[in-house]
């Protein structure tokens, strides 16, 4: 009796400590009408922010999210338009939601451009760092990195950014960011330089647009050869006077 007292026991134990392991279910695939009026849903908020009706738009999104708790796609959009509104609390929950979703570098730039518009600078470069290790060629990210630092006072991290970005997409309007930095800093030589490598990235765009022009120009159709008339063999190259 006592051995069966203590099996039934030890028994009772691993039931409790150590559950079977339930067969996970696997997600049901939607219905067709699910998936037409997901795509609908999706038309109304697209077509809707750009027509600037936010109020549509939210309702669409939101929509969404309540047949689909892990959009992280949606999420992003909802951020972006509570963000246009100046809903800034809003937009960042929204992004830090999408982000923990799907580690997509887009609703990480995003949260970090929120920080920036409201001062939070150190949350900001952290989310732009984020960004950047996850995806490092896109220019946009430097730039906005280069803006944080440039508020936190670190105006070295700032031209470091920008020049990364400035490698991506050598363009006249980073190098004068760079030349404000450098003049803000008081940093002469280095603001002189700059200048000249703006004056050569003016003269390389100029070229580049002028190739472009002679490339796209339609070529002009050729002239048909003159014909030369030669007179007869043996005849007169003078006109005949008519005689009276």
């Amino acid at each position: 009796m006592i051995a069966i007292f203590v099996i039934l026991v030890f028994t009772v134990f691993m039931a409790f400590f150590y559950p079977v392991d339930t067969v996970e279910k696997q997600p049901e695939p939607k219905s067709p009408k699910y998936t037409a009026q997901m795509k609908k849903l999706w038309q109304i908020a697209q077509t809707s922010m750009k027509e600037r009706k936010p109020f549509r738009a939210e309702k669409a999104l939101l929509t969404i999210l309540k047949f689909d708790e892990t959009n992280a796609a949606a999420y992003n959009r909802l951020g972006i338009l509570y963000a246009k509104s100046q809903k800034y609390d809003e937009a960042v929950e929204c992004f830090e939601i999408a982000q923990s979703l799907d580690n997509n570098p887009a609703s990480i730039h995003n949260a970090g451009l929120i920080y920036l518009e409201i001062g939070a600078y150190e949350k900001a470069e952290m989310a732009f760092l984020q960004a950047i290790e996850l995806e490092g060629d896109v220019p946009a990210r430097y730039i906005a990195l280069a803006k944080t630092e440039e508020k936190l006072g670190n105006y070295k991290k700032s031209i470091e950014a920008l020049e990364s970005a400035y490698e991506l997409d050598p363009s006249v309007s980073i190098l004068r960011q760079i030349l404000a930095l450098y003049e803000n800093m008081g940093d002469t030589e280095a603001a002189t330089a700059t200048t000249a490598r703006i004056e050569e990235q003016i003269m390389r765009d100029n070229d580049a647009r002028l190739k472009r022009a002679m490339k796209t120009a339609p070529k002009a159709a050729p002239k048909p050869p003159v014909k030369k008339v030669v007179p007869a063999s043996g005849a007169s190259a003078r006109p005949r006077q008519k005689r009276i």
